[in-house]
């Protein structure tokens, strides 16, 4: 499969009762799309996947795959064992899973490598690497990532190594053929898509979606004024949405936007702080600047 474009990972709404607010996700999924984003992600770091039950994931991703193949658009699922990427299989309109690098366990690269190798065999659906090594502690240089390209069934890495270093630039100077390369790091996103990343998986996406999806448009037609000028603002932007742990701001401002019901996450997640809050709305309403979803 062509990894391109904006993909944007969906929060899981709760209501006031605390049950997931289904009908919340399946309006802001159709609005996600109808304004840019070429897909969605469920389950993602930003959907709070490891404080769901096994049911409410499943809801969460029939509700995503019902709005993307109306859409025609794909979706990804974040899943990281053998049998949640099996029951992936269920679903016809998951184009791929989202796949940590193994955390905690900092197997070396070769472990990695061998993980992949073992999961993309039995995956339903290609995979994309999650390289995330400061969450995971397991570093990838671009040497193994240029091998975790070769492995069939990897499609792609989304790649979030905490900023720009020298295995991104070596990687995007000579991209693998057929292996996207999607921006993880919000706040990073824009010279990423400078350098030639094909583009990104950005939460930050969640309250200025038409901006971010211009921003991938336009580093990718080489209009490049209008990109970095929009590239600032969305990163200066990014930088208050996660000024806290993800998605406690994003929650808060969809909230505050009246996409969601409530700004609620569960532990071991805390709200945001009003201030925090109130910083990334002004960013979201000063004129000049972003434009506020409609």
């Amino acid at each position: 499969m062509t990894l391109n474009g904006l993909y944007v990972p969906l929060v899981t709404p709760f209501d006031a009762s605390g049950e997931v607010a289904l009908g919340a996700l399946e309006l802001l999924a159709r609005r996600l799309l109808a304004d840019g984003a070429a897909g969605l992600v469920a389950l993602g770091t930003t959907g709070e996947p490891g404080a769901l039950t096994d049911a409410e994931k499943q809801d969460v991703i029939g509700v995503a795959a019902r709005v993307c193949r109306e859409r025609s658009a794909p979706l990804v699922v974040g899943a990281a064992t053998a049998e949640e990427l099996r029951r992936l299989g269920e679903h016809p309109q998951v184009a791929a899973a989202l796949t940590v690098v193994p955390p905690f366990v900092r197997p070396g690269e070769e472990g990695v490598l061998a993980h992949f190798a073992h999961l993309a065999e039995l995956s339903p659906v290609p995979l994309i690497a999650y390289d995330v090594p400061y969450r995971t502690g397991q570093y990838l240089s671009a040497g193994a990532l240029r091998r975790l390209a070769a492995i069939p069934g990897i499609a792609g890495v989304k790649s979030s190594p905490g900023g720009i270093n020298d295995d991104t630039i070596v990687l995007l100077a000579d991209p693998p053929a057929g292996f996207a390369v999607l921006g993880g790091d919000d706040p990073y996103i824009s010279p990423l898509l400078a350098l030639g990343a094909h583009g990104a998986i950005a939460a930050s996406a969640l309250v200025a979606t038409a901006d971010f999806a211009r921003l991938v448009t336009a580093w990718r037609a080489g209009e490049v004024s209008e990109a970095r000028a929009l590239g600032h603002r969305l990163a200066l932007l990014s930088l208050r949405l996660f000024a806290e742990p993800n998605p406690t701001v994003i929650k808060a401002v969809l909230h505050a936007q009246g996409s969601i019901p409530t700004l609620a996450v569960r532990l071991p997640l805390l709200a945001a702080s009003p201030d925090t809050v109130a910083a990334a709305l002004e960013s979201l309403e000063r004129r000049g600047g972003v434009g506020t979803q409609r």
